[in-house]
Parts: C-alpha cells; sequence; structure tokens
C-alpha cells in the first residue's frame, strides 16, 4: 500500500561552498565527511549537510503520489525461512519455494534468507496482495541468461542487506529488445532496498536496479554499474539513506512514468550518492526533489534534469561535471549547499510550453527563484539562465560565468529582481545582464575587466570594502547585490589594488544586451533605478 514519506535526519557531502565572512565573498571548497552508525535493523548515516523541506518543495511533493515503501518495523527477521544456494542449485524446507535447476522460484509471502551462490536467478511469483522480504545474508548470484533476482509477481517486495554481509548480482550481457526484464535486479513491484550489509550490482546487459512501480533506498552500502541506467524508478525512485556509488552508461538515477503526471519523480531525502553517468546524472520525466543528503555527480549530459519542476532545499548537491548542470521548467533553489559546473549553462529554466526554437527571446513562461542556501555557479555558458523570470529573494549565490561573449553570467527573457540575498556575478560583458528596474534590493554593476586569480574588491566612497572575490577565470563584467549596498550612491571596483571601473548604484552597464526583465546598455527594457 501507499505509505506518507518520512523525512529523515540530515546526511552531508563535502562541496564548494561561499561563505560570507564580514565583507568578502570567497569560495571555500568543504571536506567530505560522514559517519555511519549501522543497527541490526536499520542504518543511520549522520554528516553535516542538513535536511529542509522548503515550501516549494513540500508543494511539489504534496502534488505528487506518496511512493510505496516497506519499512522494517513492517516485518521481524525472525520469521525468516532459510534457502541456501548451492552454485547450481538450493535447498530449503519452505513451502512457498521451488527449485527448477538453476532457477529459485518464491510463490509465497514471507520473509526469506538467502546465503550462498547461485549460477541462474532468484524469481519472485507471488500473488499480487503479498509482501516479500528478501534478506540477502552473504550471496553471489550470477546469471547469463537474465536478471540475477527477478520479481515477476507480488505486492510489495523489500531487500534487507543483512549486517557484516557482502553481496553481489550480476546478469546477463544482452536482452532482447522485447524482454520483460532487463536489469540485474528487476522487478515489475515496488522495490525497497534496506539494511547495513553491502550490495554491488552489475549491469551487464542493461540496467543495474529496476523497478516499474517505486523503488526506494532506505540504507545500506550500494554500489550499481549498469550499461545503461544505474537506478530507475518507473513510478519513483526515493533514497533516505545509505551509501550509494552508481556508474552509468545511461542515467545514473531515472523515474520515467510518463503517463501518469503525480508519478515518474525523484526524491533524494537523505544517504551519500556519488553518481557518474554518459547521459544524465538524474534524469525525471516530472519532478526533481532535495531535500537532504549529499549528492556528487558528474555527467556528460545534464546533472540533474527535471521536465517539469526541479527543488533543492536541502542537503549538499555537487555537480563537478555537466552539460547543464540543472534544468528544469520550474527551478526553485531554497536551501542546501549547492557547487554547478557545467560546459553550457550553470542553470537553465527552459523548456515545458515554449517553442521548439527555444522561445527566441520571448518570456514563455518558465521560473528561476532563489531564496536560501548557498549557490556557486562555474558555466561556460549562461551561467543563470531563464526564458522566463528570474527572481532572487534570499541566499549567496555567486556566478563565475562564460569568458566568450555570446553568453552571460545572468539571462532572462522576463522579469529578473532582487529583493534579498546576496548575489555575485563574474563573466563577459558582451552579454551582460543586471536586475531589472523592479529589484527592490540595490545593485552595482560594472565592466571590469581580469583574470584568473585576480583579487577583486567592491569599495563604497569612504574606502570601505563592502565585497572581495578571486577570480576564477577571466571576466570583463562584474553584478553585486546585497543589502550592503546604498540606493544611488557610487563605488568603485578594484582589481589587484588598481582602479578597474566606477559606478553607481542601479545604472546598468553600456553594451550589453539581453532580455527585457535585466539592466543592459541596448537590451530592450533595460533596468536602470528610475
Amino acid at each position: 500500500m501507499r505509505k506518507r514519506r518520512l523525512i529523515l535526519p540530515a546526511i552531508p557531502l563535502g562541496i564548494a561552498a561561499i561563505v560570507l565572512a564580514g565583507c568578502a565573498v570567497t569560495a571555500t571548497p568543504a571536506a567530505t565527511t560522514g559517519d555511519t552508525t549501522a543497527t541490526s535493523d536499520t542504518a543511520t548515516t549522520e554528516t553535516s549537510a542538513s535536511t529542509s523541506v522548503g515550501a516549494s518543495a513540500e508543494a511539489i511533493l504534496a502534488a505528487n503520489e506518496n511512493a510505496t515503501v516497506v519499512r522494517d518495523d513492517e516485518w521481524s527477521d525472525a520469521d525468516a525461512v532459510d534457502i541456501e544456494l548451492t552454485g547450481d542449485g538450493a535447498e530449503t524446507t519452505a513451502s512457498g519455494v521451488a527449485v527448477e535447476g538453476t532457477t529459485v522460484t518464491i510463490s509465497e509471502a514471507g520473509v526469506y534468507r538467502l546465503a550462498g551462490s547461485l549460477e541462474g536467478s532468484v524469481v519472485v511469483s507471488a500473488p499480487d496482495d503479498a509482501q516479500v522480504v528478501l534478506i540477502l545474508d552473504g550471496v553471489d548470484i550470477s546469471n547469463s541468461d537474465g536478471p540475477a533476482v527477478n520479481v515477476i509477481t507480488a505486492d510489495d517486495v523489500a531487500i534487507s542487506l543483512a549486517e557484516g554481509t557482502t553481496n553481489t548480482l550480476a546478469d546477463a550481457s544482452a536482452y532482447a529488445d522485447d524482454a520483460d526484464a532487463n536489469a540485474a535486479l528487476y522487478s515489475s513491484a515496488d522495490l525497497t532496498i534496506t539494511g547495513t550489509g553491502t550490495l554491488t550490482v552489475e549491469g551487464n546487459g542493461n540496467d543495474g536496479i529496476t523497478s516499474t512501480d517505486d523503488l526506494a533506498i532506505l540504507s545500506g552500502t550500494i554500489s550499481v554499474s549498469a550499461v545503461d541506467d544505474a537506478l530507475r524508478g518507473k513510478d519513483s525512485l526515493s533514497i533516505e539513506g545509505g551509501t550509494i556509488t552508481l556508474d552509468a552508461g545511461g542515467d545514473a538515477l531515472k523515474s520515467d512514468n510518463d503517463e501518469e503526471e503525480t508519478r515518474g519523480y525523484i526524491l533524494i531525502e537523505g544517504g551519500t550518492v556519488d553518481a557518474t553517468a554518459t547521459d544524465d546524472g538524474l534524469d525525471a520525466t516530472t519532478d526533481i526533489v532535495v531535500t537532504g543528503g549529499a549528492l556528487g555527480v558528474a555527467a556528460e549530459g545534464d546533472g540533474l534534469h527535471a521536465d517539469a519542476s526541479l527543488a533543492i532545499s536541502g542537503g549538499a548537491v555537487v555537480v563537478s561535471e555537466s552539460y547543464e548542470a540543472l534544468e528544469g521548467v520550474d527551478i526553485f533553489i531554497e536551501g542546501g549547499e549547492i557547487d554547478l559546473t557545467a560546459s553550457d549553462d550553470g542553470i537553465n529554466a527552459a523548456g515545458g510550453t515554449e517553442t521548439a526554437a527555444g522561445g527566441g527571446m520571448a518570456d514563455t513562461g518558465q521560473t528561476l527563484t532563489i531564496s536560501g542556501g548557498t549557490l556557486v555557479v562555474d558555466a561556460g555558458g549562461d551561467g543563470l539562465d531563464s526564458n522566463g523570470s528570474l527572481t532572487i529573494t534570499g541566499g549567496t549565490t555567486t556566478v563565475f560565468g562564460p569568458t566568450e561573449s555570446d553568453n552571460g553570467a545572468l539571462d532572462a527573457n522576463g522579469a529578473f529582481t532582487v529583493s534579498g540575498g546576496t548575489l555575485l556575478a563574474v563573466g563577459s560583458s558582451g552579454m551582460a545582464v543586471s536586475p531589472g528596474a523592479d529589484s527592490a534590493q540595490a545593485w552595482l554593476a560594472a565592466l571590469a575587466s581580469g583574470s584568473e586569480g585576480d583579487s577583486v574588491e567592491l569599495v563604497d566612497s569612504s574606502g570601505a570594502t563592502v565585497a572581495s572575490f578571486t577570480a576564477e577565470k577571466t571576466f570583463q563584467s562584474v553584478v553585486f547585490s546585497s543589502a550592503e549596498i546604498v540606493d544611488g550612491a557610487a563605488y568603485t571596483v578594484t582589481v589587484n589594488g588598481e582602479t578597474a571601473a566606477t559606478v553607481t548604484e542601479g545604472i546598468a552597464t553600456e553594451g550589453g544586451m539581453g532580455g527585457p526583465g535585466g539592466g543592459t546598455g541596448e537590451g530592450p527594457g533595460g533596468g536602470q533605478r528610475p
């Protein structure tokens, strides 16, 4: 049955965080830390990353179908019956288990403890209302003809990793295009993975772990390599805890139900996830929500890609390599520590109802909203890009944008407003954009040039430094907004102690081009203050 989600306490990873110390804006790498305390039933991972469900994240979750999860208190290992795998078969006294050659079939609800090795498969073919729990107590299952574990029918299935054990699942090297099951661990029922042991999954022919319903990971040390997707929950994919390492030839984490708008989502609430992907790190047909945990991603495609909404309200998110680091129709940054690296856009609010050509310069209704957290972006294309509006109301945002003039550190087709928080955007000058005239918080825009490693300061008329940073790449434009900036006041930008520009608050730079919501020298609707 479908159960209300449980938001677990915090879990962590290290990322490059931006810290405001006095008036300085400094990029500081954080160390990776973590401490896991294991019990016989579950694992609690404690780290420095916070868990927080912001208003937007909460609203997105409330609009989605609750995931099915088998909790540890719903079954007892005291009820387990033993299945001893013997290499080419199995031995058991359980009435609900049949052994035919190298295939072990479980046909009744219950708790089953598996140990030993098998050159074959374990199949679950139980009634549609059955709950089946498989305790993996040191197993090595390899099947050259299909999945190592194949759940054909059941209501809910849980895989529990016994404390202190190492377990391995490996499947066939190839599948037919019309194969019913095509992952090393495949389930046609809701699937939960829990326990304190270790699981290694080799998806040799396609996916690593797949559920055509909900896939939930509560705990355990899990390593998955796959020629296609590493983890796939068609209806939903949720992670509450555990230490998870993923290496995918396709997407590392995927949910792809495109027929029901309340499913097809990914939720990260806790745990430590280290993912490498040839396609996207996270790919959801609907939404992605991160409320806690530590997520590290390197992807040749997008880091996190949602066809609908994407919200980060807590935890640590590091995208160390990507084409676009975050992409979604409506993107909300509400909290957490976020470090993004992209060869193209760092954050891109796009998709949805926009035209196939990308909407041109028109506002096509997408939103990018930053209300909290610490965000660092290193982008080869646009740093923050919205085909609709860009709104900043809080948090600390630092963007090291492009060095080429065909993109900008900031880009919005619609309104671009800043009413709180701290914004530093450094990049090229050809497409430089500054906040719009409707911004409630004061801002500066300067054409000032420098190189990687240069020391940059923003100084007020009294000679006091209001902000400083070290450039991470070549730049020609600086935009800064914080509560320290005074309406209409004059400021000087220095590079390595030498004056590079003198600017007045609220006046856009000359020569830039941009959308109607941002302040530019030549673009329509330039945003200098009246």
